[in-house]
């Protein structure tokens, strides 16, 4: 499977989101002002997947620092956290990762310690969200029947997690528990994430997927051509109310009229 995001030898590796389909460009991430400009101009999204990147740019920050002393380090990582979080502020999941990562460096007794702690959280925040999708998909492949023609909207795939995906983690599942699954992807405007990169990773796992332009959807449904919608979440309040990818609240609305289960999927984070 897919991983847009990788850590070796003292650097950050991203899959550049802006040059798909037509082009897999990586980016070499060494500094924190890089990782910051990258999620800033999409290169990486999704929001899952941008609070792994802002875990390792913290990690690039204590690898790239001179400091000499504990106290010195931890001001360098609350300037980085401060200039990744200012990138897209509403992205819950960056504050969350950049807490994580501080709350285990405050806790470091010197410098190498502090290193390692950092390096160490933003893997560990790396492997449970792969974990957390995994367990996610087979939770909600449960829910699809069989076969089935399941309708999502933006992109949440390995490209906005780093693991599975969230939706597109479910719909794999249920492909993988051998269900008969055929997607119909919405283009996604204005940025079109659907037709630039979900269409895009569906056809890369051999996954049936038509795309759509994002009017068509209601038609689709009234002819009732759908048997499921499942979309992400940007966030989600205590009572449930989801916030997510403009477009999502008219297929909500769509689905509800035309009796069609509507899903979110989204990790505990």
């Amino acid at each position: 499977m897919l991983s847009p995001i990788e850590w070796s030898d003292g650097r950050l590796r991203l899959l550049d989101q802006t040059r798909l389909p037509e082009a897999e460009v990586w980016l070499d991430i060494t500094t924190v002002d890089q990782i910051a400009e990258a999620i800033r101009t999409l290169r990486v999204r999704g929001a899952p997947l941008i609070g792994i990147a802002a875990a390792y740019g913290l990690a690039l920050a204590a690898g790239g620092s001179t400091a000499e002393s504990p106290r010195q380090l931890l001001i360098e990582l609350r300037r980085a956290a401060d200039e990744l979080s200012a990138t897209r502020p509403t992205a819950v999941n960056i504050s969350w990762a950049l807490r994580r990562v501080l709350e285990v460096a405050q806790g470091a007794p010197d410098v190498e310690s502090m290193r390692s702690a950092v390096l160490d959280e933003a893997r560990r925040i790396h492997e449970e969200q792969i974990e957390a999708d995994r367990r996610l998909g087979r939770a909600g492949a449960e829910l699809l029947p069989d076969p089935a023609v399941v309708l999502t909207h933006c992109n949440t795939g390995a490209l906005a997690t780093g693991g599975s995906g969230t939706a597109l983690g479910v719909i794999r599942a249920a492909v993988e528990q051998r269900k008969r699954v055929r997607v119909i992807a919405t283009e996604t405007r204005p940025l079109l994430q659907g037709a630039r990169l979900t269409a895009w990773e569906l056809a890369r796992d051999g996954i049936d997927c038509t795309l759509i332009v994002d009017s068509a959807a209601g038609a689709i449904m009234r002819r009732g051509d759908i048997d499921a919608v499942i979309v992400g979440a940007d966030r989600i309040a205590a009572n449930g109310d989801t916030a997510n990818k403009i477009g999502t609240y008219p297929l909500a609305l769509l689905a509800r009229e035309h009796g069609v289960p509507f899903y979110v999927a989204a990790p505990a984070s």
